[in-house]
């Protein structure tokens, strides 16, 4: 017992960064795949992969015993069990190399949503068939010493920047190919109780999506639905990998599991800090592609009161995320989100509280094992 309570009060720290340090962009996740293919032996009872590369593990009832609590209308009338679905997305935002120039230089084209004012001087890797090249990411034109106070107001398109290998021009045409892709190299930190690095959006949930059902498994709960966790692709281009694994899973109850803005940081006013470090994770209301079912939220809330889980609600004034594709497929689902709050989403410097990141898992586990 003391064993299981110890575990439960600590975040595997080394599992996320291990997630976040792979490369994977949108439609290239088999490397973040594979990761989590390597973590979750024991915790499904079925794993696939589908057409779209989304993993989709499912894990039957475990009753024990125990009377069994009624499901979900639709499912009760299918006479199945209630299906919950967490959406994961695996993919980060990246760039496809587009072009190889004669002097060797590498143009790329982005995979995501970019604020080019946190491009500049960039460490990247270029990921090929044939293995990762480092390399340096930087927009076309002077330097400081040789440039004009004009010049250094310019903010670059993402179309203005290129990448050097510092390898030979033939070299480079003989090893980069378009199509091949290009991610930050940038190693995470363990700041304190803080964690840092780039694609904490979206390894967060893929941590979660793990370590949850972990959590459950080792505490040795009973759970009377069917749990379905998706490690879905190509968020960051339009929930595309989530639109086709909740029209296969059909989900009654769907979770979009991701991270949200924290800017509770100098600059930004109060009213627009979404949510706040250190006050547990984000109970997600409404963004730009759904809005949360109320019924769910309220449930929700409840499983964190009763076992004393710190959280926030939160409101997205714009993006989207995988649990509306989950509400949206087929006949529809119940949805809602939980996330974690991150400063600075969409740099190499994202960072999370880790006790958000614990929170975020135990809500989670704890709702599983009292869904009907």
């Amino acid at each position: 017992m003391a064993k299981k309570e110890a575990r439960k009060d600590t975040v595997n720290v080394d599992l996320l960064k291990r997630l976040c340090e792979t490369p994977g962009v949108p439609g290239r996740e088999e490397r973040v795949r594979a990761v989590i293919e390597a973590e979750i032996a024991g915790l499904f009872d079925h794993v696939e992969t589908d057409v779209m590369g989304n993993l989709i593990c499912r894990r039957n009832p475990r009753v024990k015993g125990k009377a069994k609590p009624s499901p979900e209308p639709r499912a009760a009338a299918e006479g199945r069990p209630t299906r919950v679905m967490l959406l994961c997305h695996m993919d980060e935002i990246g760039f496809y190399v587009t072009f190889v120039d004669d002097k060797g230089w590498i143009w790329p084209n982005a995979a995501g949503g970019f604020d080019t004012r946190n491009l500049f001087s960039r460490r990247v890797l270029v990921c090929t068939d044939d293995g990762d090249f480092p390399g340096v990411m930087n927009p076309g034109g002077r330097p400081v010493h040789i440039s004009s106070p004009k010049d250094r107001e310019k903010v670059p398109e993402v179309k203005e920047f290129f990448v050097d290998l510092g390898l030979p021009a033939d070299e480079v045409k003989k090893k980069v190919r378009v199509g091949d892709y290009i991610v930050m190299n940038e190693p995470a930190l363990h700041l304190g109780n803080k964690f840092v690095s780039k694609a904490l959006d979206n390894r967060v949930a893929c941590w979660l999506g793990i370590e949850s059902v972990r959590s459950l498994v080792e505490s040795g709960a009973a759970h009377a639905c069917e749990i379905v966790v998706a490690f879905t692709t190509q968020e960051e281009v339009g929930l595309r990998g989530a639109r086709t694994a909740s029209h296969a899973v059909l989900p009654d109850i769907g979770f979009g599991i991701d991270v949200t803005l924290a800017c509770d940081t100098p600059g930004v006013p109060g009213e627009e800090a979404v949510s706040t470090h250190g006050k547990g994770f984000a109970l997600h209301i409404k963004d730009a592609s759904f809005i949360s079912d109320h019924r769910l939220v309220a449930e929700v809330e409840a499983v964190a009161k009763k076992h004393k889980i710190s959280y926030q609600r939160s409101i997205l004034a714009a993006g989207g995320q995988d649990g509306a594709a989950a509400q949206q497929a087929a006949a529809g689902a119940r949805a809602v989100g939980i996330t974690v709050g991150t400063r600075y989403i969409h740099t190499v410097t994202e960072m999370i509280d880790l006790s958000d990141l614990k929170a975020a898992r135990d809500v989670l586990a704890a709702y599983f094992a009292t869904v009907a």
